[in-house]
């Protein structure tokens, strides 16, 4: 279900993250090669990037298939970032709200992907979803269960949690509503990166000394230096340190 990519480090081009390496973001949309639920990622996709000086990111969705829009290429090729989050999406209901439902989801510096399902969606978030207030529920991005989650880190980001911790609640909370659902998030302000591996995979590059480091679902390369996030794990990052802590279940 999905595959998802966020960088920190050098301002490169976009299209040297998400389409040049061999095994790249576009590559993974029709032949991922780690991808534990679903083969093609074909419902969606969009890219999210920060622009030197300006905090609140941009950001390019469609909701079709990656490979087939003929604006990314372009887009890719001129346009240049330091931060940057992009995603292509293997939808958990078909049609589902279409560009709307497509990560990166945004407000204000942050962006969000998730990589999963919540497992009988969407009966079994509704006490989890209880939780937020009316107002907020009205103003999901998409009627998914992506949008959702989104949602709820993003409640917690407004009450003043870091970026670990406004994933970690979610995680446990939707854990515990509806077991064995997927729940990989990837969250970014365009200077730190969060990420879970909960029910998929998640890896991540770092090199300290060229102040990068890219964590995403799978490697785009066949560098020696990736490294495999255990399942259960909460990441957080830098450009310079990453980060792995447990996550453990809420208890019912």
């Amino acid at each position: 279900m999905c595959r998802h990519l966020a960088y920190l480090g050098p301002v490169v081009s976009l299209g040297r993250l998400l389409s040049e390496p061999e095994h790249s973001l576009v590559r993974q949309s029709w032949a991922p090669r780690r991808q534990r639920n679903g083969t093609v990622n074909a419902d969606g996709f969009g890219i999210g990037w920060y622009a030197e000086g300006d905090p609140v990111p941009a950001r390019y969705r469609r909701a079709g298939p990656i490979w087939g829009d003929l604006t990314f290429a372009d887009l890719t090729r001129v346009v240049r970032s330091g931060a940057v989050l992009a995603a292509v999406r293997d939808a958990t209901l078909a049609g589902a709200d279409g560009e709307a439902a497509a990560a990166p989801f945004s407000d204000g510096r942050w962006l969000f992907s998730h990589n999963g399902s919540v497992r009988d969606w969407p009966e079994s978030a509704a006490p989890v979803a209880a939780g937020l207030p009316v107002e907020e529920l009205l103003q999901l991005a998409a009627r998914t269960d992506s949008a959702l989650i989104w949602a709820l880190v993003l409640h917690r980001l407004r009450a003043g949690d870091d970026l670990g911790a406004a994933l970690a609640g979610p995680v446990r909370d939707l854990a515990s509503a509806a077991p064995a659902s997927r729940l990989n998030l990837l969250l970014t302000d365009g200077s730190t990166i969060a990420a879970t591996a909960w029910g998929d995979s998640l890896w991540y590059l770092a090199d300290p000394h060229a102040g990068r480091v890219v964590v995403a679902s799978e490697p785009h390369d066949d560098d020696s230096r990736w490294c495999e996030v255990p399942d259960r794990t909460l990441l957080t990052a830098t450009r310079t340190r990453v980060d792995l802590t447990p996550l453990k279940e809420s208890r019912p």
